[in-house]
């Protein structure tokens, strides 16, 4: 599982479809708007944001965070991995099935 915030909705948009549809992402959840309080450059700034959980591969992880790096419009995008260590095995295969790895 990959989280990720996007800066608005049709970025958010943009991306989940872009990663699915190459096969990098079984499935991108869009979720409500949140709040970000962060430290950039020395300030502390706010922003309101989109999260994304993309469903991916481990295989396939160097790929999707190339891909969502060039995609994303931030200079330095949060792109951060979690280890899934249980799930419906259904759900799981059918996640494992309908993401490509390309072995770059």
């Amino acid at each position: 599982m990959v989280v990720c915030n996007a800066p608005d909705a049709e970025t958010a948009e943009r991306i989940a479809t872009t990663l699915v549809a190459e096969q990098l992402a079984a499935c991108v959840n869009i979720l409500s708007p949140c709040r970000s309080v962060y430290r950039w450059q020395g300030a502390v700034e706010r922003a309101e944001e989109i999260p994304l959980l993309i469903k991916t591969r481990a295989d396939a992880y160097p790929q999707l965070e190339a891909r969502l790096a060039a995609l994303h419009p931030y200079q330095v995008p949060e792109i951060v991995a979690l280890p899934l260590t249980q799930g419906l095995p259904s759900y799981l295969t059918w996640v494992s099935d309908s993401v490509v790895s390309r072995g770059e």
